[in-house]
């Protein structure tokens, strides 16, 4: 009987797969310092093993090449070879080709498929194991040619393959949950024939809640199982980070070399494990920040030199767990981003007029690049300047992902990329609500509380609602206005509670909040979410759908798209109320660390005619303030790095600001906080609980006049 060959190639592609990936992160750990003699043998012990498992398949090109692998680590492993980037280099290729080739092997199953072996690798690799004198030459000559072109890399997906490995425990474990579940569902039935006997018999009231009781309690047993089962078997799905990272860190030495450009790629947390869903819709973000990252962020060794930097750049891509969500960064320690490039590219697509970007902190600023087609990039090559990318990242991982993507740079420090992703898409938790006579759901990473109060402690600002939540303005949107829902009746019991009280839901995305007007909570739990056909894909307002008990479809609302119908709604009444002076506009300076607070703020005076700059905090307030000379300064208290009486104090001591008038808006009632407020040298104390736009504006015309 022949034996099956095949079989015999699958186990060996598995077992190399992990060998690969034990080399790849030694090599990397040998390369920042770390030379640990037991580490060092391990490295030799997974050469080995690929070269005597290969032999015995005859896949001659993965033998001869793990060979010249083995003979190195050999000699590393001894004492008798100094470790230099030439040899790390060697080390990386070797890896790369027999990825490569167990890619394409796995692809066929065919061993006459492998490409033959690179001779001149096998070569240098093995005189720098037995080194004559032009030997780290040779390795620094190897090690400067790619295995591939770069641009054909970045093009190419980081796959996951069509099988995993699950260990026998869990499978155990899943036959087991599923004999409970059975056990359980034949405990229902029983209750059914129950159920029909005490119906053709009439049964008497008492006996009635004890069946009730018992229907109760095998269901919450039956939903605990059926939880557990879930668990249990998506487990069996999770796939670890470093099928990702470890060829994004390949992929960043090869563009590297072509770039002319030295950077050293660290990777932490490559253990930990995301849903395979997840796993396969990553690689394309991950693989456009990392180019972005060389090509643009860190610098040439001459450019980082000049600059007082090391003349090889720092490139890290770290992952850490929180509860039910994975953290991912990306960071450079390049050049950072380039504001003011980001403002003229803004203003030559007139994209907004000069003032509003003007008024733009700097956090704005930087927030431009996720806008469709934008590039600073004054040249178009195969890796940047077509105007694609961070807007395909933004939709990847917000749309695709459901996850949130944030960024933070410094000139001349770096970029820092963050993406928060939930461990499943297949399972999430939801709240169901009743708007209007329609149920829809909303997951619950994008909602940050529910609150009821009374309809009298919303204010009015720029022509529509808003509410002080814990020193910070958030604005009030009806859900059934916002997505266009035909108006129903509510039920009788809760008409009354709606004429004089509002249920909030408050969602939140990055620092924006949005709190929406909702008839009902219905019920949160954690639900099995079914993505929308490809045909479908472009209703972007809707995320998912959900499945109730009673087999109901529900629709889960994308909080994204609803704060951008927010915006566009924001922008439309702006300007239909703004009173434009005939006079030049007063120049105001707003300062929160609120984004909503601001952006009322902002609208609120737009809409009375003034150009408004807006600021993060007081050290963002100061620096503007002193950049550039203003009318009028309004500041919030409560602020991260520099306070608002602080920020007053400091105003005072500049001559241009003595006798410019400061504006304290804060959510502190005491009076020893007011008095504080006018000993720094405010002329005005604003308590946000009692708002009031028409105040705020008769003030301003008091002291400006």
């Amino acid at each position: 009987m022949a034996l099956d060959i095949k079989k015999f190639l699958q186990r060996f592609i598995e077992e190399a797969r992990d060998h690969l990936s034990r080399l790849a992160e030694g090599v990397a750990a040998l390369e920042q310092g770390q030379r640990d003699p037991e580490q060092i043998h391990s490295l030799f012990r997974s050469a080995h093993t690929l070269k005597g498992s290969s032999r015995m398949l005859k896949l001659e090109p993965i033998t001869a090449l793990s060979h010249s692998l083995e003979d190195l680590l050999s000699t590393l492993r001894e004492g008798q070879l100094q470790l230099t980037p030439g040899v790390t280099g060697l080390m990386y290729q070797a890896l790369d080709q027999l990825s490569d080739q167990l890619e394409r092997l796995a692809g066929t199953l065919d061993a006459a498929s492998l490409a033959e072996v690179d001779a001149a690798l096998c070569k240098a690799l093995s005189e720098a194991a037995n080194p004559p004198t032009s030997a780290t030459n040779q390795a620094e000559e190897v090690a400067e040619t790619p295995t591939q072109a770069p641009a054909a890399q970045i093009t190419s997906r980081l796959q996951t393959q069509d099988t995993v490995r699950i260990r026998l425990h869990k499978l155990d474990e899943l036959i087991k949950l599923m004999g409970e579940v059975v056990s359980s569902h034949a405990g229902l039935r029983a209750l059914v024939g129950e159920a029909q006997q005490m119906q053709s018999s009439d049964a008497s009231a008492s006996t009635l809640p004890v069946f009730v009781r018992t229907l109760k309690d095998r269901v919450q047993s039956q939903e605990l199982l059926m939880q557990e089962l879930h668990d249990t078997a998506l487990q069996m799905r999770m796939l670890p980070l470093s099928i990702v990272f470890e060829p994004a860190t390949r992929l960043v030495r090869d563009l590297a070399r072509s770039l002319g450009k030295q950077v050293e790629c660290r990777v932490q947390g490559a253990d930990i494990e995301l849903d395979r869903q997840m796993i396969d819709q990553l690689a394309d973000p991950v693989i456009h920040l990392l180019r972005n990252a060389l090509d643009h962020g860190i610098e040439s060794p001459d450019q980082r030199e000049a600059a007082s930097k090391p003349a090889q750049g720092l490139l890290t891509l770290k992952a850490a767990q929180d509860g039910g969500w994975v953290e991912i960064e990306i960071a450079d320690d390049g050049q950072g981003l380039n504001l003011q490039a980001i403002r003229q590219k803004a203003l030559s697509r007139q994209l907004f007029t000069p003032e509003t970007l003007e008024g733009m902190t700097d956090q704005e600023v930087m927030d431009l690049i996720f806008l469709p087609g934008f590039s600073t990039s004054h040249l178009i090559t195969d890796l940047s300047g077509r105007g694609v990318g961070m807007d395909v990242v933004k939709r990847s991982v917000v749309d695709g992902l459901q996850g949130v993507i944030s960024l933070d740079s410094r000139v001349g420090q770096g970029t820092r990329f963050t993406l928060r992703l939930p461990l499943s898409l297949a399972m999430m938790r939801v709240l169901l609500v009743r708007v209007s006579g329609h149920l829809l759901g909303f997951t619950a990473q994008y909602v940050a509380e529910l609150i009821q109060l009374p309809r009298s402690a919303m204010i009015d600002v720029a022509e529509r609602n808003a509410v002080i939540i814990r020193n910070e303005f958030v604005p009030v949107m009806k859900l059934s206005d916002l997505i266009d829902l035909p108006h129903t009746e509510p039920s009788p019991r809760h008409s009354e509670r709606q004429e004089t009280h509002a249920l909030l839901l408050v969602t939140r995305l990055h620092h924006e909040k949005l709190a929406l007007e909702i008839d009902e909570l219905i019920d949160e739990r954690d639900l099995v979410i079914k993505q929308l056909p490809s045909h479908l894909g472009q209703f972007s307002l809707i995320a998912g759908m959900v499945t109730t008990g009673h087999n109901q479809l529900v629709s889960l609302l994308h909080v994204p798209h609803l704060m951008e119908l927010t915006r566009r709604t924001r922008s439309r009444t702006a300007s239909q109320t703004v009173a434009v002076s005939e006079k030049a506009k007063p120049r105001l300076l707003v300062v929160d660390d609120s984004l909503n607070t601001r952006e009322i703020e902002r609208d609120v005076l737009e809409a009375w005619g003034y150009q408004v700059t807006l600021a993060e905090d007081g050290q963002d307030g100061l620096n503007k303030a002193l950049a550039e000379r203003f009318d009028a300064v309004l500041t919030d208290v409560e602020m991260p790095v520099m306070d608002g009486f602080t920020l007053t104090a400091r105003l005072r001591q500049e001559p241009d600001y003595q006798n410019t008038p400061i504006i304290i808006i804060t959510s502190r009632e005491k009076e020893s906080d007011r008095r504080r407020g006018i000993e720094v040298g405010a002329d005005a104390y604003i308590v946000k609980g009692s708002f009031d736009q028409n105040s705020l504006v008769d003030t301003l015309k008091v002291l400006l006049d």
